[in-house]
């Protein structure tokens, strides 16, 4: 599928900035009318006069009830976490490893912590085994880092990962277990390869994730989702791994799949795997998110393409009792605070500026550069 599905939807009411931190941009929010206050009747401006023989005190009248308190919650998306580099930079002072320190953990969201302090719940695709064991996988790419690493995932605000990609199994199921073992350690949930979790998080909000890496069929996908209708999730995140690397273009597969999920009944979407942003869709009056790019990623110690974002979705009950997205925030980003290479230290973009509109256009549909070139056979670099 060409680009351009963001953009489609978008025509149907202006767009609007919003403010927050300096770099955001909102997609439309629907506001229904029926679900605003109505005003009570004004009082008269001059005070009665008064009698000469008091009438006798009654109670108040009860004035007209106030609206209740909106019940909402804020969600946030962000790309891949990868905290290790790929053998060639693995021990070099570029490497992951060398630049994230394991006494600085908190290093890598030091420039976007404050996006994730007040949400209700963060989700990224934490591609990478936590391990000191395990037997390389034989491929191209396997990444591994010392279980303490997941401390990364706490100090950023994230409090959620999905594990359905093609890196969890890079040191095999000791490895797989490992991860899942240290993920447990930090107090960071997930959902396991091709499986669903339902997390509650402080404010009471169900969620559940299904999480699949290459989905075989829609079927597939349609059993994961109704798996979490049955478990009693109140929202529910359909996060695929998926399309192709390097693309900025939404392959058939994911078309079809996405709009399965959401016709299964799921909530949202939520891609990975294309290591670049791709299309936002909005189907059905529910949101595909087809890929989140990179976050962290130490994959490449020096990507050519920087861009990525994070999607803060509210979330709110509707007067049916329904939760539905009902706005979303899209806040540029690098996924590094340096020009001259990956530090692996994701940072806004100043409102405005040329890489800002840029990585917007990626979201939209309406970037015109051509996709990436993967060279594989070189192994230096994922992307």
């Amino acid at each position: 599928m060409k680009r351009g599905l963001l953009k489609a939807a978008l025509a149907l009411c202006a767009a609007a900035v919003m403010l927050f931190g300096g770099s955001v941009r909102s997609m439309p929010e629907i506001v229904d009318p029926a679900t605003l206050p109505t005003r009570s009747p004004s009082m008269s401006a001059m005070p009665p006069e008064p009698s000469e023989s008091p009438e006798p005190e009654t109670s108040p009248s009860p004035g007209p009830s106030a609206a209740p308190e909106e019940e909402s919650y804020v969600i946030s998306f962000i790309g891949d976490i990868t905290p290790d580099s790929v053998a060639a930079y693995r021990n070099t002072a570029q490497g992951y490893q060398s630049v994230v320190t394991a006494d600085n953990l908190g290093y890598v969201f030091e420039n976007t912590k404050q996006y994730f302090e007040d949400d209700d719940f963060t989700l990224a695709n934490f591609e990478c085994v936590l391990s000191d064991g395990g037997t390389a996988a034989d491929k191209n790419f396997v990444f591994r880092a010392p279980p303490e690493y997941a401390g990364i995932l706490t100090e950023g605000g994230v409090e959620f990962v999905t594990l359905g990609n093609n890196h969890v199994l890079d040191y095999g199921e000791q490895g797989y277990a490992d991860t899942m073992a240290a993920l447990d350690d930090a107090g960071v949930a997930y959902a396991g390869r091709d499986e669903y979790t339902v997390y509650e998080t402080e404010s009471g909000l169900k969620i559940g994730v299904y999480a699949a890496s290459f989905p075989e069929s829609t079927a597939q996908i349609e059993s994961g989702v109704a798996a979490l209708e049955e478990a009693g999730a109140d929202f529910i995140i359909a996060a695929m791994h998926w399309g192709d690397e390097g693309s900025y273009d939404v392959n058939a597969d994911q078309l079809s799949q996405g709009r399965a999920a959401i016709d299964a009944g799921a909530d949202v979407v939520y891609g990975s795997h294309p290591h670049t942003l791709q299309p936002v869709e909005v189907y059905n009056g529910r949101y595909i998110f087809y890929s989140m790019g990179n976050w962290s990623f130490g994959g490449n110690t020096n990507p050519s393409d920087m861009d990525t974002a994070i999607a803060r979705l509210t979330v709110s009950r509707g007067e049916d009792g329904e939760l539905a997205v009902t706005g979303v925030e899209l806040i540029p980003c690098s996924c590094s605070s340096s020009a001259e290479g990956n530090n692996y230290q994701p940072t806004p973009y100043a409102e405005g500026s040329a890489e800002y509109e840029r990585a917007i256009s990626k979201l939209e549909g309406t970037f015109t550069g051509a996709n990436l070139t993967i060279p594989y056979e070189y192994g230096y670099n994922e992307y």
